[in-house]
């Protein structure tokens, strides 16, 4: 049972409050969630809320005194307009279990005195330093999982125990911590980070919150690694009024709708994608049987929520033995057998939505070697499954795609794979570098050392591209003496960039003097004709470089504005001492 409290206490939770955060869908700007934060705890004497816990845990009075903050925390939540679909989110210390007056059911009998449903509510776990204690943390998370509440860990990332966490409890959410997605739109690092514990998320069948977004960029571009929501003071601070807790933010949906992406070439998924209907996860094992009887071609079932959302698959060979044995199939449809209930035999699979880039959706599926697929989704609800097999056939479609758009010269991708790529740029809300490349005095060349000579030129750049240019540049022909490079990067990568696009200028230039005669090479020029058939000299072969930055802030960036930029600049280019022209978009 749990103790009364003392006076002292009594009077603090009074002055203490509950303020309401909204925690949104990615993809719809929809509220999802509200997180309970409390406040008023600098009035009743402390400097932090882990200092106020601190003092309740050395009196043992931690978990009568959290019992009461669960009930105003509830009675603040049932005060906002549409709570009965929303979850609730609520933090819990990791000493809770360690008290003497500890005890079961207690939070469900809260719930069911406010008339609250038990999916509601979700606990979060602080991995956070301060109040983290690995062995307590595990057994917290254990004993509400086997409560059958929503468990998610807070601030993942910046304890030392996330990954084993995720291995041993499984949560069904994470919150990535906000040192991760600071200006995520601008850190190459971060990204990269944050894109690894997103696709680990999802590969494990575990939801993924980005908290702390306070910028546009960086709520397109925690979009755009795979997030499922979003929390923070781009959407609202937390407030201590329940009406102000609203079910849509027009600021978000704003942001959402008019950045709203469509994946270049996606739609030839259509024609791959399965869209069996799914089985809600509180489907009798009975009808679930009947389901694969009734369809012998399907092998695998998506199973959702009861607002259709996807939480993992099924395997038809999961249940095959019980299918075709009478005992086995009377243990599955007996609802008192507990252990063989569907959820039991729901096994994890990424999920991302159906306006993904291809790159993702094969990134997702090739890092877990036992993938069978991957569920695709449309606002978050099931729209489609993408098997193993669909999914290879699509790989194989784009790399004979390539191979066949190839320039049959350099072996580089050509103009078509370039438009793809320009439309990718203008589409995304990332930080591009882009560079138009143009041999100079190459007719001249041509003219005087032959055809063949050309092509050696023209393939010794190639190579000068493929070998010092790191593989994420994008490196392709135009045609003829013409090439286009690019690449995603940041800021704080953008010089070592430009030193890179400098330094295939330079090596152009001096390993192309190796194509000339010792004559030629001394003079510093050969004699050729120019376009009006007059005799003149011309300088040795080199490279102008059209450099064009486009950042995550350039608002003007469609096709055909960048190829109007580059059309003037490579102009510029040739003009410059060092054959380079640098321009950025506003």
């Amino acid at each position: 049972m749990k103790k009364n409290l003392p006076k002292k206490w009594v009077q603090n939770l009074k002055i203490l409050d509950v303020a309401l955060q909204p925690i949104l869908n990615i993809h719809t700007g929809k509220i999802f969630a509200v997180e309970a934060l409390l406040r008023n705890y600098e009035e009743v004497g402390f400097s932090s809320i882990f200092d106020l816990f601190d003092a309740v845990y050395e009196d043992n009075l931690l978990y009568s005194f959290d019992l009461k903050l669960r009930k105003k925390a509830i009675k603040k939540f049932i005060e906002i307009d549409g709570y009965e679909k929303m979850k609730l989110f609520y933090n819990l210390d990791n000493r809770l279990l360690e008290m003497p007056d500890f005890s079961h059911g207690n939070t469900l009998k809260l719930l069911e005195r406010y008339g609250m449903d038990k999916k509601t509510i979700c606990f979060e776990i602080s991995e956070r330093q301060e109040i983290s204690n690995t062995p307590k943390m595990q057994e917290v998370l254990a004993h509400y999982k086997e409560e059958k509440y929503c468990i998610a860990i807070d601030d993942f990332g910046v304890g030392h125990s996330g990954y084993k966490l995720l291995y041993d409890s499984k949560p069904d959410i994470i919150k990535i911590d906000r040192f991760f997605l600071t200006n995520i739109d601008t850190d190459s690092k971060k990204k990269l980070m944050s894109r690894s514990i997103t696709h680990l998320a999802l590969q494990l069948g575990i939801k993924v919150i980005a908290e702390g977004i306070e910028t546009k960029e960086e709520l397109l571009a925690c979009r755009d690694i795979g997030c499922h929501f979003i929390q923070g003071y781009l959407i609202q601070k937390p407030t201590k009024k329940a009406a102000e807790i609203l079910q849509e933010y027009p600021n978000i949906t704003h942001i959402l709708t008019s950045e709203k992406r469509t994946s270049f070439g996606n739609y030839k998924i259509e024609s791959y994608l399965d869209k069996n209907p799914s089985l809600c996860i509180d489907t009798e094992m009975g009808t679930v049987i009947k389901h694969f009887q009734k369809n012998p071609h399907i092998e695998i079932a998506v199973i959702v929520n009861t607002i259709n959302e996807p939480i993992g698959i099924l395997l038809e060979s999961k249940i095959k033995e019980y299918i075709y044995s009478p005992y086995g199939r009377s243990l599955m449809t007996n609802s008192t057998t507990m252990k063989l209930k569907l959820k039991n035999l729901l096994q994890p699979c990424g999920i991302t939505e159906v306006t993904a880039n291809m790159s993702t959706i094969i990134e997702l599926f090739s890092n877990n070697p036992e993938s069978v697929g991957i569920i695709l989704t449309n606002n978050a609800k099931y729209y489609g499954f993408l098997s193993a097999r669909a999914i290879i056939s699509i790989m194989n479609e784009q790399n004979l795609l390539y191979a066949r758009e190839q320039n049959p010269l350099t072996k580089l991708p050509g103009n078509s794979m370039i438009e793809k790529y320009l439309y990718e740029v203008s589409t995304s809300q990332e930080f591009y570098i882009l560079c138009y490349l143009d041999l100079d005095n190459f007719k001249a060349f041509n003219d005087v050392y032959g055809f063949r000579n050309g092509d050696r030129a023209i393939i010794l750049f190639a190579d000068i591209l493929k070998k010092n240019l790191s593989q994420e540049f994008f490196k392709a022909h135009i045609g003829g003496d013409d090439f286009f490079i690019a690449i995603q990067s940041s800021y704080e990568d953008e010089q070592k960039q430009i030193d890179a696009i400098m330094k295939i200028v330079k090596k152009f230039c001096d390993d192309t003097r190796e194509l000339y005669s010792k004559e030629d090479k001394e003079n510093g020029y050969i004699l050729s004709t120019d376009r009006e058939g007059n005799k003149k000299k011309f300088p040795l072969l080199s490279v102008s470089a059209s450099v064009l930055m486009v950042r995550s802030s350039s608002k003007k960036r469609d096709v055909d504005t960048l190829n109007e930029i580059f059309s003037f600049q490579k102009k510029v280019a040739k003009q410059e001492a060092n054959h380079i022209s640098i321009s950025c978009m506003l």
